[in-house]
């Protein structure tokens, strides 16, 4: 259970000084707070937001992210929530379900809405001795030579300085704190936008996550982009998080309008997962892709997450990525200075596959390879297999089997012609 809830106005003064300093509360950045203060480090936690809050996602977990969570002592988290054995795969009249593959990850994922999720590893890292403080947002920074000396927050109308010994950013995927270390996030490759909501399910316990990969509009127009339907079960109120996403980029931007599309998509789905009503509490959200971002890291400072533009430039799908690299950079801490090895770091584990990936949604928001690559594809059970292991972030250095190494190459190609490799 979370301990007390707390708000700005009752909590504990406003710490002056922190040997590590985590700015964002999401996944990454609670998940990274936890990890220091179990390595013995003088953590503070800060959001802008008061906990518990919304964040617009699909709410589906990889068994990447679950993965995560027993790494960080949270794999309970998900007991009374669906397993989730795989996707179940639509479109041009065609249908494929597909289980996560096993190997080095569960063979199983889950649901979780975020205002829980969120909430839940926040509460985690407070009870390993985080200091957190919610309702302050980061609003500057002041330089030490090449480090961060000190960065300045706004709370209930007054500005607290903390001074840091090293800084983690996670305040996601506008990065406000980020911009103003020089992140520049490069709109040339391909983003994302994204509508989701909630509504009740007679099916809220499926053990597949539903995925439309021909996405149409009101006006049966075919877009760059899929639907889902992910089942948040009994625990989470029997509802299912419905959702659209689409693909853009500078020259191809997503010029439509993301409310009448997801209600449409809903009501398309409506029979199949036996909806009980329409979708509520429709949220959107823009999302740098596949590392698309410079100025990742500095002499004693980090991003991580969705402020680094980790997420799966195919699906959207970020949670993974984002407790994955607050491990990453928790282990990094200590070293001399983070600029390149960060940077490195991030090529080193994502560079293949998020180079790979953004030229393939690259060529995706070209409506005319949608239909041409699809409709054999939703066909193929060995194509929709290795959608399943792409989409799920499930590829991984270690995997020596032939569609592996055939996506390896593929990122190792796009990465010698990309004109801006991702995080470089």
């Amino acid at each position: 259970m979370s301990p007390e809830k707390t708000t700005p106005q009752d909590a504990a003064p406003f710490p002056d000084h922190a040997d590590v300093l985590v700015v964002g509360a999401g996944p990454g950045g609670s998940a990274a707070a936890a990890h220091a203060a179990a390595a013995g480090r003088d953590v503070v936690l800060v959001d802008a937001a008061v906990f518990p809050r919304d964040k617009t996602c699909g709410d589906g977990l990889t068994p990447r992210a679950v993965a995560e969570l027993d790494a960080l002592g949270l794999g309970s988290l998900v007991a009374d929530r669906p397993r989730i054995d795989g996707l179940l795969l639509n479109g041009w009249g065609a249908r494929q379900q597909v289980r996560w593959p096993s190997g080095r990850f569960p063979a199983y994922g889950s649901a979780v809405a975020r205002t829980e999720f969120d909430d839940a590893i926040r509460a985690h890292a407070v009870r390993t001795g985080v200091r957190m403080v919610e309702g302050a947002k980061a609003i500057d920074v002041t330089m030490d030579g090449d480090r961060v000396g000190a960065v300045t927050f706004s709370a209930g109308g007054d500005t607290h300085t903390v001074r840091v010994g090293d800084l983690i950013v996670a305040d996601g995927v506008r990065s406000g704190l980020g911009k103003a270390l020089g992140r520049e996030w490069h709109r040339d490759t391909a983003y994302g936008v994204a509508a989701r909501a909630y509504a009740p399910s007679a099916r809220a316990d499926s053990h597949w996550m539903g995925s439309h990969l021909e996405l149409r509009g009101p006006e049966g127009e075919l877009l760059p982009g899929y639907g889902w339907v992910f089942p948040l079960g009994a625990a989470g109120g029997g509802l299912v998080n419905v959702g659209v996403g689409a693909l853009a980029t500078s020259k191809r931007p997503a010029h439509m309008a993301l409310r009448p599309i997801l209600e449409h998509y809903a009501a398309m789905v409506q029979d199949e997962w036996a909806l009980g009503g329409p979708p509520v509490r429709i949220a959107s959200a823009l999302l740098p892709m596949g590392g698309a971002v410079t100025g990742v890291a500095g002499r004693n400072w980090m991003l991580i997450g969705d402020a680094a533009a980790c997420v799966n430039p195919l699906n959207g799908e970020g949670i993974d990525y984002a407790m994955e690299t607050a491990r990453l950079a928790v282990e990094l801490l200590g070293a001399d200075d983070y600029t390149d090895r960060w940077r490195d770091i991030l090529v080193g584990h994502y560079g293949l596959a998020f180079s790979a990936a953004r030229r393939l949604a690259g060529l995706l928001t070209m409506p005319q390879t949608v239909p041409t690559l699809g409709r054999p594809g939703i066909r193929s059970p060995q194509l929709m297999s290795l959608v399943v292991r792409v989409m799920g972030n499930l590829i991984t250095d270690e995997d020596a089997d032939l569609v592996a190494r055939a996506w390896r190459t593929v990122g190792r190609i796009s990465s010698r012609i990309d004109p801006r490799p991702p995080f470089a």
